[in-house]
């Protein structure tokens, strides 16, 4: 059986679709409440109806690199709640493609923001409003882009290193009340990775061991167990989701 989350509550960003709703549901259907948010209300909406309604979780709406938003996040989810014990990192964009080098200042600027300093940001309001003195553990939702070179996504590789860092680094400034980890997936079939593999999914799995790209429950049983007691003796890690495709050198 799966470890339960009975009694703990999370906050999911970037969880209207995709991995971050993946990741959600996991953790409801393992006992714990949610708070989820992405930027648009709708699709929110849904996602809470699709979790078992209010009683399981509750969504608020925002840009996740907004410190009004992020601050509102975690005071709600106190107030409706009552505590803070898991906080997952999932927001990220990637919206350039082409050489390192062609992206602007200004497109870098918002992809390290979004990527990188925004979970930096969730991770000092979670460790201050609740997790510092009662404990709990971050999951960042990195990328395998961010542990090898990774052409025509180059910004987006250097945030997702960066974030790997920071798992590392916060690992060991928030012990031993906080565990921080980190998952570096492959190409996952979301709407988000849909350019890397749309029209060329069978060409694209066959680079994959495990014969086939990932789902979002690859992801989400990798983060429900990093969040988990069963993984209370680590942290700093980065957990590679990856289907084996970095054993053959492919992304």
């Amino acid at each position: 059986m799966a470890p339960s989350l009975k009694g703990r509550v999370a906050v999911v960003t970037g969880a209207s679709r995709g991995i971050g709703l993946g990741i959600a549901r996991e953790l409801v259907e393992r006992g714990a409440k949610v708070c989820i948010t992405a930027r648009t209300p709708e699709p929110l909406a849904e996602a809470v109806t699709e979790l078992g309604g209010p009683d399981h979780a509750i969504a608020l709406a925002g840009r996740a690199d907004d410190p009004a938003h992020q601050a509102e996040v975690v005071a709600r989810t106190l107030e409706t709640f009552g505590r803070l014990d898991f906080l997952v990192n999932n927001t990220g964009i990637n919206p350039v493609y082409g050489p390192l080098l062609d992206v602007t200042a200004e497109q870098a600027a918002k992809i390290l923001g979004v990527n990188l300093l925004a979970p930096m940001a969730w991770t000092k309001l979670a460790h201050d409003a609740w997790m510092g003195e009662n404990g709990g553990a971050v999951v960042n939702v990195a990328s395998l882009a961010g542990l090898r070179a990774a052409p025509g996504i180059g910004m987006y590789a250097v945030s997702k290193a960066a974030l790997i860092h920071l798992t590392t680094q916060l690992g060991v400034e928030l012990a031993p009340a906080v565990r921080v980890n980190a998952v570096a997936p492959a190409v996952v079939k979301t709407k988000f990775a849909e350019a890397l593999y749309e029209g060329r999914e069978e060409r694209v799995a066959a680079a994959y061991p495990l014969g086939r790209l990932g789902v979002p429950g690859d992801v989400a049983g990798a983060v429900a167990f990093l969040l988990s007691d069963e993984s209370a003796w680590i942290t700093g890690q980065t957990l590679t989701v990856d289907g084996g495709v970095s054993l053959a050198g492919g992304l």
